[in-house]
This record gives C-alpha cells, structure tokens and sequence, in this order.
C-alpha cells in the first residue's frame, strides 16, 4: 500500500473536516475554535503536541521509528499548513457555507485538513520514517506573520534538531487545472510591505487655495510619481509592483483640508528591490511635499520578503509528483506569483519548497472566482492527493537524508 492508497480511505473523513472547518472561519493569530478542531482530528495519534504561547498555533511532532538514513543521527522535516480565514462575507450558496462576516476565501482550511490527512498516514507507517516529521498548524498568515511568530517560539527546533526540510501547499480556486501541482526554482512569490502616507498642510477656503497649502494635488502627484518610480529607479528584470489602494481626503467640495493621506502596497521579487523600495519611496514622498510647502508622515509596515524555493528541493518535489501523481500533474511556473506568503520566514532559514495546486470547482478553471473572492470554492476531491504527497515528501526526505 502506498501513502496514496490510504489517502483513499481518508478521503470522506477528510472531506468532513474540511467542510467542518469551513463553518467556523476564523480571523488572524487567535483562533480558538479551529484550533480545537485540529486537536480533535489528531487525537489519538502518537504525536508531541505544544500550543503556541501568543497564538493559538498546534505545533505536533511524528518520531519515526524506522532506522535512520546510512545509519546517521535522525533529523526532521517539517510539514505546514495554516489555518486563518479572511474578512469577507461568503457568496458561494455552498450548503457548508459560513455564515458571518469571515470566509475560508484562500483555501486554508484545505491546507490545515491535508495536513491532518498527512499526520494520519504517517502516523500509521512511523515504523518506516527514518526520523522525525514536525507538523506546524499556522494561524495569521494573512498579514499576522504566523510563520514569524512560530519560529520565535521553536517550530523549527520542535524535535530537536532543526529541520532538514520544509514543504507546503497552497490550493488555487483559479488559473489551474484540478489536481495540477505547480512550482518553481528560485523566486516563486513576491515579497510584500505596506507604506501609509499622511501629506499635512493647511486647510483654507476652497475659492482662495493660494491663503493655504493643498495636501491634495501633492498627494495625488506622489500617486502617479510612484508609477514613474518603477520604470525609472528599477531595473525591469527584476521588477517592483507599486499599488494605491486607499486615498482619503476632505469634507466637503468647497474645502481644501489640512491633511490628505493613502496607503501603499509594494510587491518585490528580490531581497535587494525590497531594501530599496523603502529608501527611494520614502525620498520621493518628501521631496515632493517639500516642493509645495508640506510635510509628509511616512508609516512603513514590514510584510513578508519573497518566498524563495530552494532548487534542488523543487526537482525533489516534481520527482515525486510525476511518481506518485503521474507525469502529466506537475509543471513549472515560468514567473513568479506577486502574491505574498509568509512560508517564505521558513524557506529563509531552511532549505524547503512551496507549491500551488489546482482546486477549482468549475471545468473551465480561466474563468473561475479567484482566491479571496466572496465566490471562491474550492474542489475537496483534491484533500486526499494533496495529504499523500505532504507524506511522500515527508517520508523520502528523511530517507534520503
């Protein structure tokens, strides 16, 4: 029997736990229900369980049983899924659906069910794993640096020494075929900051903008500024995204306020146009209201830097996708994803990779809802092979060695 073969005859009992799960999204680093939840499906196994100290993370450790790889010292890999939710009210009319105002709109609670599957089968074949498995439940990836905050409390070093190597899966509702496992060596998703922008002036009547000094066309000409800024501060094979998604200003028509203020995502591929992002944003924005008499308050806020996968650890994962899988469901992504995931703090410190796979419910998956849509659905036909390769990973890294 094969980790795919028993996935099978999980498969129901996964399904129930990930429409379980789905009923009770909840939001950032506390997550009491779900984490009960997790517990519950993982009673009863031969795991060391620790709860995380400020979030409610389950942090759970496999010691295999099976001799260790040429008689070596045992090591460790680690498994991840996280298990946060988004604040968004669910449009699906799924019968599973949640009904409050957050939703499962990313998928996570796939991921933390094909972890759960991925802790059962292994658990039933530790006689064979030569060394252990570290399971991390991860709570506020979306914007709360889960990742961040469990490696400060040990998840790396959770069965002792540290990890050898570190994998992942992240569904998709769009863009790719059902069951279709992608990746790729290098920069596989962007890294991302945020950037919140107050222009102070000087409010006056709207008839007479000479008597004050209008924060609102200085923060309007910073907006287009920062489109200028890409094509011309960066170098286009190693590209920056630069978005505004808020901007607030005024009263009324016939007002010119004393303040105008935006907010600012930044996407980068590379370690080095992260670092100068901050540097040539922040220069622009002052130089600019310094020119028309302002100021300008600059608030940076650190998101996560790109997720990068290690090379060989990708050939190892499409290895054993085109073995377990077949040929024909794996391929690699030409460029990288400019979302932003926080399994890139663990690909810093540990040699790993991290994959999307396909999930979409409808047959023309191009034109399906999105992950973080209200409309998002995602296909639970894809937890038993997604459980099955988390614990092939598992079991041939510690084989390997």
């Amino acid at each position: 029997m094969t980790y795919t073969d028993d996935a099978k005859g999980l498969q129901e009992d996964l399904v129930l736990l990930r429409r379980d799960l789905h009923r009770i999204p909840e939001i950032g680093l506390n997550l009491p229900r779900t984490q009960e939840r997790v517990l519950a499906a993982l009673d009863g196994l031969p795991l060391e369980i620790t709860l995380g100290a400020g979030l409610n993370s389950v942090t759970a450790v496999l010691r295999g049983t099976g001799p260790a790889a040429g008689g070596a010292a045992r090591q460790a890999v680690l498994l991840r899924g996280d298990m946060d939710a988004l604040p968004v009210v669910e449009k699906t009319g799924r019968d599973f659906a949640a009904a409050g105002p957050n939703m499962h709109a990313c998928g996570h609670d796939l991921h933390t069910t094909m972890l759960v599957g991925a802790a059962r089968l292994l658990a039933a074949h530790r006689d064979r794993l030569a060394g252990d498995v570290v399971f991390m439940f991860q709570p506020g990836e979306e914007g709360d640096d889960g990742a961040g905050h469990m490696i400060r409390e040990g998840v790396l070093d959770a069965a002792g020494p540290r990890v050898i190597g570190a994998y992942g899966l992240h569904v998709m509702s769009d863009r790719l075929p059902r069951g279709h496992f992608v990746s790729r060596a290098g920069t596989f998703m962007a890294g991302a900051d945020e950037i919140a922008v107050t222009v102070r002036g000087a409010g006056a009547h709207g008839s007479r903008p000479h008597t004050g000094k209008d924060p609102v066309p200085v923060a309007c000409e910073m907006v287009v500024a920062l489109q200028t800024l890409v094509t011309r501060k960066f170098d286009i094979f190693d590209p920056v995204v630069i978005t505004v998604g808020e901007f607030h200003a005024g009263t009324a028509a016939n007002i010119i306020p004393d303040d105008a203020t935006f907010h600012v995502t930044m996407r980068s591929f590379s370690r080095e146009s992260r670092a100068r992002l901050l540097d040539v944003v922040v220069d622009l924005f002052n130089g600019l209201a310094s020119a028309y008499g302002c100021t300008a308050e600059v608030t940076y806020k650190e998101q996560y830097p790109p997720t990068v996968n290690h090379a060989p650890e990708v050939d190892f994962l499409e290895e054993v996708v085109r073995e377990v899988h077949g040929e024909e469901r794996f391929s690699r992504l030409a460029n990288p994803n400019p979302g932003a995931e926080d399994f890139s703090r663990v690909l810093e410190e540990v040699p790993g990779t991290y994959a999307f796979l396909g999930a979409s419910t409808a047959e023309d998956f191009t034109g399906a809802p999105s992950n973080h849509s209200p409309l998002a659905d995602f296909d639970d036909a894809v937890l038993g092979d997604g459980a099955a390769l988390l614990a092939e990973l598992a079991d041939r890294r510690l084989t390997r060695g």
